[in-house]
């Protein structure tokens, strides 16, 4: 009896043992859950720290070099602006398509439909979001001081904010977002954006609103912007993350109606 009894005080202490275990590796489980079970959303991850190249600056460099040059020469590259315009308003005198609005931001978006659709890029898109939004810092606050600089008049004298193009600047800085998140993953798409930010500077020529310079400067502009954008985010990133991982993840929600990102995490 007092055998079976003990044997039967063992059982419940083990059963009790198993639930108890059971219970703290759910417990464990959950706590290991990210906010967004994809990662796509997490924003802990450390970036490498690119040192800087000068071959990848060139390109840029000739473009927005010729775009001064153009501003201020009185020879043959002023002639190449004028006889582009007036080539173009010739064929096409009365061309008023404002698709380039938009196109210039196709690239940036085809990040976040790619990456949405199973296809990842090279960060993730907290990381992908930051580096696209300081790139536009960048652009932004270049393109409009030399636009307050030069003062250049634009083709349809409705301003004198010609040069550079910011819708072209616009336009080549998503391009290289693009190129930047996915050429290691599909050379194809990452140069596709090349494609649409020539049809939007074309575009903007063809509107009579930019000089053939003021679209070359532009594209200039918008590339040099995200190389810069992603070789200085690692360090703007690292200033947060020197003791210790954020653990910050940024989620789209949607509650009573209401859609929108959430940004969570621990300090």
């Amino acid at each position: 009896m007092v055998l079976l009894m003990g044997a039967m005080i063992i059982s419940v202490h083990a059963q009790q043992v198993s639930v108890i275990s059971s219970l703290n590796n759910q417990k464990d489980s959950l706590s290991s859950v990210n906010g967004d079970s994809t990662g796509r959303w997490y924003a802990g991850d450390d970036i490498p720290k690119r040192k800087f190249n000068t071959r990848a600056f060139i390109i840029p460099a000739v473009f927005i070099g010729y775009g001064f040059a153009a501003v201020y020469d009185h020879g043959a590259l002023k002639q190449l602006d004028l006889s582009t315009k007036d080539e173009l308003q010739e064929d096409h005198p009365r061309f008023a398509a404002h698709v380039d609005d938009y196109l210039q931001l196709a690239p940036a978006a085809a990040v976040y439909a790619l990456n949405l659709s199973g296809l990842k890029g090279k960060h993730n898109l907290f990381d992908a979001s930051m580096l696209y939004l300081t790139s536009s810092a960048i652009m932004g606050l270049s393109t409009h001081l030399v636009k307050q600089g030069v003062g250049r008049m634009r083709p349809d004298f409705s301003g004198i904010n010609s040069f550079p193009s910011g819708h072209t600047a616009s336009a080549f800085m998503a391009a290289e977002f693009l190129h930047q998140e996915y050429k290691g993953v599909n050379p194809w798409i990452s140069y596709a954006g090349y494609f649409v930010a020539t049809t939007t500077g074309a575009l903007r020529m063809y509107n009579n609103k930019h000089w053939f310079s003021d679209v070359v400067a532009g594209a200039g502009f918008g590339i040099a912007s995200t190389k810069i954008a992603y070789l200085i985010y690692p360090y703007m990133k690292g200033v947060f993350n020197v003791k210790k991982r954020s653990g910050f993840s940024l989620m789209p929600f949607y509650q009573s109606g209401t859609t929108g990102l959430m940004l969570a995490g621990r300090l």
